[in-house]
Formats: structure tokens, C-alpha cells, sequence
């Protein structure tokens, strides 16, 4: 199919035709007059609402704004580390975060910030909620104690002892043993295996209770659920009565240290009060939206005139695959739901001048070409051909930068705020969007819109 350049000409102008109606702007009045008919109607981006397979699918292309431009709610806590040890403390800080954090995206907010702050004897964990008008709601939503619960399967006529069984709340119950009975979670690696594990230790009432229990489940899966969530389910190999255990499983590093981090957060559930809620106005607003919108038209503006005065028939056609360029990364932001803070836009911004290195550098080769007398067809296709080494190494790089601001593992000495996070984010997409059309669209059309006379 891609070695037809018509047909992918076609479906490049299809998929054009559906970005169009996936990036409207929400709520726009479109009225004119033609022929004498009045149009007067709000449109709205499509949205998706299917059954495939019994699985419920439903999307609506809606942009997410940040903080600073669609406001939301921002929540100060602090937590009460009068019975936490101090060696203890910033541990259990961290753990409370960590729960906090998955609470509000598993709820859905948009590029939530959750980061702790500590001076002297204060310990508090600041949470910025963008789109959260509703403080009441917010505080309701990350105020909760974590809940570490450990369930037995309920007897089943199907059962096998080999089977392995996936934990819900119907087909357990509680054991009787939650996070008040276990002193602490550290990740450990096997002394035989060298494999990170998760290490456990229960308190003394708790390891008593711990040791009757597996005592009595001997062979079969003792699950551990948070939040009435399910983290594991191992089987109990032998009875454990010295109050410690180990959880094994096919565990990296990080996610072994990441189940440490949200037992303890049932372990040490660290009372917290909140010392300042406020609803937050669009600290940017409106009005800088709109400049952005217009910065990034004028960027896109002048670069396509640059396109066309330095290169002609070649450059509009670049600028045929620029404009679908925009098109695509926008739809891909509303697809992914991709918060749009200010950095994040002026990632994008920035995105629009880099997408047209590649056919710079393309052009500059073709042009080379001819001046060796090769026809113009030969040329260009052997300026893509020598030009794109240059063009995955510089992509290269500025993804692996893009990702390095995005710091996807949570690494402490990256960079770990929302903010910068969004730029990372429109800017990586940007260039990924950037290598499709500077290579796959522009290449499609000028195989099948441009022509040249073979004398120069």
C-alpha cells in the first residue's frame, strides 16, 4: 500500500478531513449565510461512544487545560508525625504522596502537581487539582486514609489447587489483618535468587494473627489489597510465625520499591489535616490562551513564507505537510489527553519551527542533486534517502531530551514538575508528529504534485 504514492496521497487527505472535525474548538457558533440559508449552530468536536466486544468505549476530543490556565483547586495538608519516629518521617511523608497521587489520577484529573514540603517540624504535602472547582470534592478525594487489607479466596466448586486465581472483592474476604498490624515494607533482594522482593514486617499482634493465617493457608493465595484495590496475590508456601514475610513476583527495582512505598502507606497511615484550601482563578487566563494561539499562527505563518521564498513549489508543499502537522499533533494531544499548561504550549510552539529541519535538510540535498545533472525525480528521491541520517540522529536526540524532562521512571535527580513535564510532553509528541509528515507526507506529496523540467 505504501509503495502506491496516489493511495497514500488519498488516505493522507482523509485523515486530514478527520482531524479537522477532531480539533474544533469546543462550543463554537458557526453562522453565516449562503445562497440565501441562514446557518446558525453550536458545533462541538465529535465523540466516541461505542460497545466493542461487551467493553463500553467511551472519548470525547476535549482540550485539558492546566492550572495556570483553567484553574482548579489547591489543598495544603499536614501531616502529624507525633508518633512517627524521626528516622521514620520523610518515609512516611513520601508514602502518604505516593497515595495521594495515584488517588487523584485514578480519579482523573488532568496533570494533577502533588510535591511535599518540609522546614523545621512541619511536614506537608501541597496538591494542585487543575479543573477541580469543587475544594470540598478535592479534599473528599485525597483526604481518605489509606486501607491495606489482607483477603483469603472464598471456596469455589471450580477451584484447583494449581489454578492461579485474580483477586477481586467478591471472590475474597478479610483475613482480619490490615496495615495497623504490619510495622513496616522495605524492598529487599532474594539472598538465592538476587531478584527484588518486597520484605514485610508485622507488629507483634500482627505476626501472631499473620502466623495463624498462613498456618491455616497453607498452598493456597493470600491477597493483599489497598484501597480495595489488589497489588498481589502469593501463594503461602509454609507456615510464617516470626511476624515477617517476603512478597516475590516478577518485580523490577522500581516497582518492588513502589509496593513497598503503598504498603507502608497502609502501614503508617499518617494522620493529616488540611491547613489551607482555596479555589485557584486561571493564574494566565483567557487572554494569555489567546496569545499563544496567536504567537503560534504567526510562528506557523512565517515559516511557511520562509519555506515558500527560499524554496518555492518545493517549500508550499512542505508547508502542505506543516499544516497537517499541527492537525496531528493537536488531535494526538486531545486523543491522549494531554494537559496544555503555558510550557506545555510553548513546547508545541517551539515543535512547529523543528518540523521543518527535516525537509530544510531535504531540499538542501535535492538541491545538490541537481546541480551533479541527476533528473529531478532521481534526485529527490535520493536527497530523502541521504538526507535522513541526519534527520533520525537530530530527532534522536531531542526525544531523548524530551523524555529526560518528562523523567517517566519518577527518578528524585530529574526533573519531576507537572509543569515541565508538559512541555516535555507536547515537545516530544511534536517531533514524533514531525518525522511522519516531514518524511511520509511530504515525500507522498511531492510524488504525486510535483513535476520539473529535466533542464536546469
Amino acid at each position: 500500500m505504501f509503495r502506491n504514492p496516489r493511495r497514500v496521497f488519498i488516505l493522507l487527505w482523509l485523515l486530514t478531513m478527520v482531524l479537522v472535525f477532531v480539533d474544533l474548538p469546543e462550543n463554537y457558533h458557526l453562522k453565516f449565510t449562503v445562497f440565501g440559508k441562514k446557518v446558525d449552530r453550536i458545533i462541538n468536536p465529535p465523540s466516541i461512544n461505542v460497545n466493542l466486544f461487551g467493553m463500553q468505549i467511551q472519548k470525547s476530543f476535549t482540550t485539558s487545560l492546566g492550572l495556570d490556565l483553567a484553574g482548579g483547586s489547591h489543598v495544603a495538608l499536614e501531616a502529624d508525625m507525633t508518633h512517627i519516629k524521626p528516622a521514620d518521617r520523610l518515609s512516611a511523608l513520601e508514602s502518604a504522596k505516593e497515595v495521594i497521587d495515584r488517588r487523584v489520577n485514578f480519579f482523573g484529573v488532568s496533570e494533577p502537581v502533588v510535591q511535599t514540603a518540609v522546614d523545621n517540624n512541619s511536614y506537608r504535602i501541597i496538591v494542585e487539582l487543575p479543573g477541580v472547582s469543587d475544594v470540598d470534592q478535592a479534599i473528599a478525594l485525597i483526604g481518605q486514609t489509606a486501607l491495606l487489607d489482607f483477603r483469603e479466596f472464598l471456596p469455589t466448586p471450580q477451584a484447583t489447587a494449581s489454578a492461579y486465581v485474580i483477586p477481586t472483592l467478591e471472590n475474597t474476604k478479610s483475613v482480619g489483618i490490615t496495615g495497623k498490624d504490619l510495622s513496616r515494607a522495605t524492598m529487599d533482594f532474594g539472598q538465592q535468587t538476587g531478584t527484588p522482593e518486597v520484605a514485610l514486617e508485622f507488629t507483634s499482634e500482627g505476626g501472631k494473627k499473620f502466623g495463624d493465617v498462613t498456618t491455616r493457608l497453607v498452598g493456597k493465595q493470600l491477597a493483599i489489597f489497598l484501597d480495595n484495590i489488589p497489588l498481589t496475590a502469593p501463594v503461602v508456601q509454609t507456615p510464617i510465625t516470626d511476624g515477617r514475610a517476603v512478597v516475590t513476583g516478577n518485580f523490577t527495582r522500581d516497582s518492588a520499591n513502589a509496593l513497598a512505598l503503598q504498603l507502608n502507606a497502609g502501614a503508617l497511615p499518617v494522620p493529616v489535616s488540611v491547613v489551607e484550601q482555596r479555589t485557584v482563578e486561571a493564574t494566565l487566563g483567557a487572554a494569555s490562551v489567546a496569545q499563544s494561539i496567536r504567537a503560534g499562527a504567526v510562528g506557523l505563518s512565517l515559516v511557511a513564507l520562509f519555506m515558500v521564498l527560499q524554496y518555492g513549489r518545493l517549500g508550499f508543499i512542505a508547508d502542505m505537510a506543516l499544516l497537517l502537522y499541527g492537525l496531528l499533533s493537536f488531535g494526538v494531544f486531545r486523543l491522549l489527553s494531554i494537559t496544555l499548561t503555558l510550557p506545555g504550549i510553548a513546547g508545541f510552539i517551539l515543535s512547529i519551527g523543528m518540523a521543518v529541519d527535516s525537509n530544510i535538510l531535504i531540499f538542501e540535498r535535492y538541491k545538490e542533486e541537481r546541480w551533479n545533472g541527476k533528473p529531478w525525480h532521481i534526485a529527490i528521491e535520493q536527497a530523502f534517502g541521504k538526507a535522513w541520517d541526519s534527520i533520525r540522529d537530530a530527532n534522536i536526540t531531542t526525544i531523548i531530551t524530551s523524555l529526560i524532562l518528562y523523567n517517566p521512571g519518577n527518578w528524585a535527580l530529574l526533573p519531576s514538575s507537572g509543569l515541565v513535564r508538559g512541555f516535555a510532553a507536547t515537545l516530544l509528541i511534536g517531533v514524533v508528529m514531525s518525522l511522519f509528515t516531514g518524511i511520509v507526507a511530504t515525500r507522498t506529496f511531492i510524488r504525486v504534485l510535483y513535476k520539473e523540467k529535466e533542464t536546469l
